[in-house]
């Protein structure tokens, strides 16, 4: 199993206090944490370095969280990242849409508790960890 501190993941979110608040909760548990504000950006960093995992807001100015999620998955390069949709747009029909129809490995309602944000990322990295191993 990998050691947390090699385990990168990228916070693609428009909002800095948000990707300080990440980095906080999830250094304190070895995690790697890169931020891109904003779609445009975390497109370019997921694909020229590609983190083990990305958190994806869903409401960003310009490219929006569907969009970069939809061409996260077109990529090539990109297409096995897993993703973990942290959004304050939390009303059932969109966590049906996320994590039914878009696929995406989580989601997460804005506010969370620290507790929340670390077992969703454990359970999507572990997952990800046995389809590697299968």
């Amino acid at each position: 199993m990998a050691d947390a501190s090699s385990i990168r993941i990228l916070c693609i979110e428009d909002e800095p206090e948000m990707i300080e608040l990440f980095g906080l909760i999830l250094s304190r548990k070895g995690y790697v944490i890169e931020g891109a504000s904003g779609g445009e950006q975390g497109l370019h960093k997921a694909r020229t370095n590609p983190p083990n995992l990305i958190l994806l807001d869903l409401m960003m100015p310009g490219k929006d969280g569907w969009e970069v999620f939809q061409e996260l998955k077109a990529d090539a390069a990109t297409h096995d990242i897993p993703v973990i949709v942290v959004t304050a747009k939390a009303n059932n029909i969109d966590k049906v849409l996320g994590l039914h129809i878009a696929k995406v490995d989580d989601y997460i309602a804005k506010p969370f508790s620290p507790q929340e944000l670390i077992k969703s990322v454990e359970k999507v990295l572990d997952t990800q960890r046995s389809k590697g191993a299968a």
